[in-house]
């Protein structure tokens, strides 16, 4: 989770930047491509990687580390592996086990 969460949170940014929603129900109905007022998790991980493949400039499903902003961590990752941690930050946020996130378990600090 500790790798995972800096490159989520810059790629989050990146990928929707222009538009940052301005309530936590606008934040979700982002993810919540169903309507049906809670995130799944394919929508989740749907909607996390819109940054990798914003920064993914060759397209081949790997962030380089020339494709990376500079800083301290620019190992390369791939697309594969970027989803299954964010399937795995899924099932850990996923605090009742009811295999969707609801607006409290969007917004409780991750575990």
């Amino acid at each position: 989770m500790r790798r995972l969460l800096p490159l989520l949170v810059l790629l989050c940014a990146i990928a929707h930047a222009d538009d940052y929603p301005s309530s936590v129900a606008a934040y979700l109905a982002r993810f919540d491509q169903d309507g049906d007022g809670r995130i799944g998790p394919q929508e989740y991980v749907d909607y996390l990687s819109a940054g990798f493949r914003a920064l993914d400039a060759n397209r081949d499903g790997v962030l380089e580390a020339a494709e990376l902003p500079a800083g301290p961590r620019r190992t390369p990752r791939t697309l594969a592996a970027f989803q299954a941690d964010l399937r795995a930050q899924f099932r850990r946020m996923d605090r009742d086990g009811d295999g969707f996130l609801s607006a409290r378990e969007m917004a409780l600090p991750p575990r």
